[in-house]
């Protein structure tokens, strides 16, 4: 495993990014109506929604690697280093979960968009 990599936030950043680009034909258009800004021009964020599968996908993706990186395989540190400090995984752990029930709500937004209108 790579120590102290870049890559470590990338499951995290990836899931934030993907879930959002999956959403982004449902959940844009309301928080621009919701901010007060309307129009025609919104319909543009339809465009999105035959990539819709591919960002679940990607989604999906991001959230296993992300569980497999905190829960199946952990970064090894040595003592004394600040990755080695159990608060810290713990933290990790809780934003992971924090994130991931973010992503699902966002995720399954359309199921309930009907609520909204």
């Amino acid at each position: 495993m790579i120590k102290n990599s870049r890559l470590g936030n990338l499951p995290l950043v990836g899931t934030v990014l993907a879930g959002l680009a999956a959403s982004l034909c449902c959940i844009v258009p309301l928080v621009l109506v919701m901010a007060g800004l309307g129009g025609a021009w919104m319909s543009i964020f339809s465009v999105m929604e035959p990539w819709r599968p591919l960002f679940l996908g990607l989604t999906a993706i991001f959230v296993v690697w992300g569980w497999y990186r905190l829960y199946r395989h952990p970064a090894t540190c040595a003592e004394g280093e600040a990755c080695a400090v159990p608060a810290k995984l713990r933290r990790q752990r809780l934003l992971f979960w924090m994130v991931t029930a973010v992503i699902a709500i966002l995720v399954a937004f359309p199921w309930y968009a009907h609520l909204f209108v």
